[in-house]
């Protein structure tokens, strides 16, 4: 791999690692569903960090699959310059045949803000980058359409849509819920169940080049290399709709004993 910006490097990376899980895909079948998982956690992993310590050797990683040794090095947090990755976001649909929302996130963080990033959706044969950001919808669709997990949906979600009057779309991983918001797929992806940094610093770095809106859910920024990576909820969507599902999640809040 030649010696590219960090936008491209970071498709290059997103896009290789890919490759590579759906030829492990492809090898090791649908059979046992934890040794696929595992395998391709692994590989993934493997192949990002040696690429990144081959290319960009003076910047720290901070990985989902590193140990929690890694993870919690504290020279990660002096850095100037962090790539975060998850090396397959979305391991329960990689191992289900036939399904496609899994995706391969990798992101810069630079000096307090992400610079950089890519959210690969191998399956799905495309990859979306800061490097070119999707262009979005000119404007919501009514009802518009809200992503959530397909395995576990907040309540609060369920509320928040009966509330302003929005369809639930269940989609598989953070990477591919965000990616739909950008392609139009749906209009929004509301999430409160927990999450960590690198299931939506890339995603979030491409929505936010787009011009596509991305914060907690009460409204304030989304912050990445902190010293615990817990990032627990999340908004994005068309920058149209932000104030509306705003409004909708305070009002639930007030209502809350």
């Amino acid at each position: 791999m030649t010696m590219r910006d960090d936008h491209s490097l970071a498709g290059e990376l997103a896009s290789e690692a890919g490759e590579r899980l759906l030829e492990l895909r492809a090898r090791l079948g649908f059979e046992d569903g934890r040794a696929l998982k595992d395998a391709g956690d692994q590989t993934s992993h493997r192949f990002l960090m040696d690429a990144l310590r081959r290319l960009r050797p003076d910047d720290a990683v901070l990985s989902e699959e590193a140990t929690r040794e890694e993870r919690m090095d504290p020279r990660r947090l002096s850095a100037e310059r962090v790539w975060i990755v998850d090396p397959l976001d979305g391991t329960r649909e990689f191992s289900e045949e036939g399904r496609a929302d899994w995706a391969v996130h990798v992101a810069l963080w630079e000096r307090g803000s992400l610079s950089a990033g890519a959210v690969a959706l191998p399956a799905q044969g495309r990859t979306l980058t800061t490097a070119a950001p999707p262009e979005l919808p000119e404007k919501a669709r009514e009802p518009f359409r809200v992503a959530v997990s397909r395995t576990r949906p907040p309540e609060f979600v369920r509320d928040l849509a009966a509330r302003l009057g929005a369809e639930l779309v269940p989609i598989g991983s953070a990477g591919a819920k965000i990616a739909a918001v950008l392609t139009g797929e749906v209009e929004a992806y509301v999430h409160a169940g927990g999450q960590y940094e690198w299931d939506s610093a890339a995603p979030v770095a491409v929505a936010l080049a787009a011009g596509a809106h991305a914060s907690r859910i009460d409204g304030s920024p989304l912050t990445y290399n902190q010293g615990d990576p817990s990032l627990p909820d999340i908004l994005v969507s068309l920058p149209d709709l932000a104030p509306t599902l705003l409004a909708g999640i305070r009002d639930l809040h007030r209502q809350t004993p």
